[in-house]
């Protein structure tokens, strides 16, 4: 699939964002429901993950037409920590401390050096 430069290079970022949102959900959301059966949590969940699959493997078969795979999977790290801090606070009612924000900006420091050169 051929796509126009610029689509390649930011259509993936907006599927990678949108798949982070289906994946934080399957993988943290039952975290409200401790009550509900593991077995029914798992596969509930693995049916959220294939809609994250829908959006991820077309944002990585995409963006590498510009983007390399380090620099994809870089890009999909820091879309996956400011979604799922969003989505601690917001919907899991769980504050973040210094610490936690200290060790994403840590963490993002390193996905900048991925892009350099």
């Amino acid at each position: 699939m051929s796509v126009s430069l610029f689509a390649a290079k930011w259509l993936p970022v907006l599927l990678l964002a949108i798949s982070n949102v289906f994946m934080t959900v399957a993988w943290y959301g039952h975290l409200k429901y401790k009550s509900a059966p593991l077995l029914l949590v798992i596969v509930i969940s693995w049916g959220i993950a294939f809609f994250e699959y829908c959006l991820a493997v077309p944002a990585n078969r995409i963006g590498h037409q510009v983007w390399s795979a380090a620099e994809l999977k870089t890009m999909q790290e820091v879309i996956t920590l400011i979604v799922f801090a969003g989505f601690s606070v917001v919907v899991l009612k769980e504050p973040l401390g210094w610490n936690h924000l200290g060790g994403f900006a840590l963490i993002a420091a390193g996905a900048a050096l991925i892009f350099r050169g």
